[in-house]
């Protein structure tokens, strides 16, 4: 069988192959460097980004809530704050009915300047027991010199013997009554020797009542400890509150954080002090907050929830656990963008730095929160006591 002259497939077939051949190789190379770039900035990025840090958006703000409750039982009579405003440490939030703080420190009022002018007569009565002792004492020995006058007249029976028996009956009765005196004195200066008026036990057993009552009246109006935003109002008009019962909650939002929970796999390199940024989602990622950790939690979430695993029992799934660590946020940003307790984050730590503690070494010395709105109620309270007793001492006697 002859070949076909016309028949050119198998030359046109040969004659492709190389190119085809040739396409693939530079496909296979193309891609192979392809995915030698890809492997060389995967790298990099590990090295130079991923590697030198931590995030998470399991992250939320929180913050001090501050809960407002009453010290003393009573009906509200007024409530001067809602829930969105601001106030200011010192300022009344509501007030409770004063009738019967009133009444009571009336009482402990007229106690106190009672308590004054009984210490008063007692000193006066003290001083007169001393007076009274003086005289004893003079008559004992009047009664004793008359005795040893007559002694020797009666060696010379110039005087009777009944005469001299009186006057050891004077003597001994002399010093009778300078006994009973002597005791009178000791018991009336046992109430008011070694102190003043002032200082005296029974005054200031009087003044601590006033003081404690004058307290219980001043507190009637509740007043915030802080300066914040009121959150959670309860309280109404009307009301009867208890001591310890929340009527509302002050937040300060100027003192603020972010509770970040990381995977325990991401804190091999986490340390106190290293810098951190977060986004809120409020905001999104066109602003950046600045802070830094201060310190990780002391155990994961759930170790400290309200029903803890107990994975000794049932079957047994293992479940990633995380701990809360905590980002301190700069104030000017805070100042600058606001946030709200309880707001999502996403929390980027830098862990290039991981020479830092992981625990504290040393307890903290810095309150955590502090008021001084109540600083001054106990010195306005010995103020009025003060001016009390001042009023009940008359006239000095020199």
């Amino acid at each position: 069988m002859s070949a076909n002259p016309n028949d050119t497939t198998q030359p046109a077939e040969s004659g492709n192959a190389p190119k085809d051949k040739r396409k693939r190789g530079r496909a296979l190379l193309v891609a192979l460097v392809v995915f030698v770039l890809a492997a060389v900035i995967w790298l990099l990025l590990w090295l130079f980004v991923f590697s030198t840090r931590e995030t998470t958006d399991d992250a939320y703000v929180g913050g001090n809530q501050v809960g407002i409750s009453a010290q003393v039982p009573g009906i509200v009579t007024g409530v001067f704050a809602d829930d969105t405003q601001r106030v200011n440490a010192g300022q009344v939030l509501v007030k409770l009915d004063a009738t019967d703080a009133d009444i009571a420190l009336r009482k402990a009022s007229t106690a106190l300047a009672q308590a004054v002018r009984q210490v008063r007569q007692q000193t006066q009565s003290a001083a007169s027991a001393d007076a009274s002792l003086g005289a004893r004492r003079q008559d004992l020995k009047r009664a004793q010199d008359d005795l040893k006058r007559r002694i020797p007249l009666l060696a010379e029976k110039a005087v009777a013997p009944e005469e001299v028996q009186h006057a050891r009956d004077a003597v001994e009765s002399a010093q009778s009554a300078l006994d009973s005196a002597q005791r009178q004195a000791d018991a009336a200066r046992a109430l008011v020797d070694g102190a003043d008026v002032e200082t005296n036990p029974a005054v200031q057993q009087a003044r601590a009542n006033f003081r404690q009552a004058w307290v219980a009246a001043q507190r009637n109006a509740i007043v915030a400890p802080i300066d914040g935003y009121v959150a959670q109002r309860s309280v109404q008009v009307g009301n009867s509150v208890q001591p310890g019962q929340q009527l509302m909650t002050v937040v300060p939002l100027h003192d603020l954080w972010v509770e970040a929970n990381f995977k325990e796999s991401q804190l091999r390199h986490v340390r106190i002090g290293q810098p951190a940024k977060v986004e809120a989602d409020i905001y999104g990622g066109g602003v950046e907050y600045h802070g830094h950790v201060i310190g990780l939690g002391a155990g994961t979430g759930s170790a400290f929830s309200l029903l803890p695993a107990q994975n000794a029992t049932g079957n047994w799934i293992k479940v990633v656990q995380r701990v809360p660590v905590r980002i301190a946020l700069d104030a000017n940003d805070l100042d600058k963008h606001p946030l709200r307790i309880g707001l999502s984050t996403a929390v980027t730590v830098n862990i290039t730095d991981d020479k830092g503690d992981v625990l504290a070494k040393a307890p903290s010395t810095t309150p955590v929160a502090q008021t001084t709105v109540y600083d001054d109620v106990a010195a306005k309270a010995d103020e009025a006591a003060d001016a009390i007793v001042q009023q009940n001492l008359g006239a000095r006697v020199p």
